[in-house]
């Protein structure tokens, strides 16, 4: 159990890598790992998180105001910077929870070791290939339209909509180094790893597959194969959400985390 977590957000230094990091809440923690378009402390979903845990949700090395160091290229080296951040913050009993890139961050961190972990969530998750080489399981972001994207990922496109005409620099600056980062990680091969989906197998901690039930990014079938590829793993669906469950039912999304955490191993 973790004492009271300050509601606010500061920078903290991991294995020498300066990380934007959100602390809010108490008890058992729960490491939430962002998708590929960043984390804002206003979320609604990080209070709804911290009405039960004691919440950590940093923003990735390379996205937000997180330092991105030369000796990490890879979503591997991401999973063992969090190893990392966890040994560093001595957690124990975590519930790790992953969205879309998180959840592949995720997924890297619990076929290496759940020393420290007691419970696995991967929301709408990429980094497998589950079809064949002719064939996209996930959309491609990067040269589809960013209003069709919006149209796919979302249940509601509204939710996801940015006005780039009002948008402060600020928020431009983090939207831009955000996809940066994302290109840098998950180019090539896009959003998977060819490794991964052969060590899913090695997960040894209850695990749930939480998908929105209108994700047209990586569709729920591809979260079901996700879901055969780890034993005993629970499939469940949000409905009225798309790719960022977290974001449009982040009251549904908190909920189903805290009662699958609640149940026995």
């Amino acid at each position: 159990m973790l004492d009271r977590m300050d509601a606010g957000n500061a920078l903290t230094e991991i294995a020498g890598v300066r990380i934007d990091l959100v602390r809010r809440g108490q008890g058992r923690p729960l490491l939430f790992l962002h998708p590929a378009i960043g984390l804002k402390p206003t979320d609604p979903v990080l209070d709804e998180l911290a009405r039960n845990f004691a919440l950590l949700a940093p923003s990735h090395p390379g996205f937000g105001r997180s330092e991105l160091p030369r000796h990490i290229t890879t979503v591997d080296d991401l999973s063992y910077f969090y190893l990392d951040l966890i040994e560093a913050l001595d957690l124990r009993d975590v519930t790790l929870v992953g969205v879309s890139f998180g959840g592949w961050i995720a997924a890297g961190i619990a076929i290496k070791s759940t020393e420290r972990i007691s419970r696995l969530v991967l929301a709408d998750a990429v980094g497998i290939k589950v079809g064949d080489r002719e064939h996209r399981d996930i959309v491609d972001i990067f040269t589809t339209r960013q209003s069709e994207v919006d149209r796919l990922a979302y249940h509601d496109p509204s939710v996801g909509a940015v006005d780039h005409t009002t948008i402060s620099d600020e928020d431009a600056a983090t939207l831009f180094r955000n996809r940066e980062a994302t290109a840098l990680f998950a180019w090539s091969p896009y959003m998977y790893d060819p490794k991964l989906a052969s060590r899913l197998h090695r997960i040894r901690v209850p695990t749930l597959v939480l998908w929105g039930a209108s994700d047209r990014i990586a569709p729920p079938d591809y979260g079901r194969a996700y879901s055969r590829l780890i034993a005993g793993s629970r499939f469940e669906l949000i409905d009225e959400a798309g790719h960022y469950p977290h974001l449009e039912r982040p009251d549904a999304f908190a909920r189903r985390i805290a009662a699958f955490a609640a149940r026995p191993a």
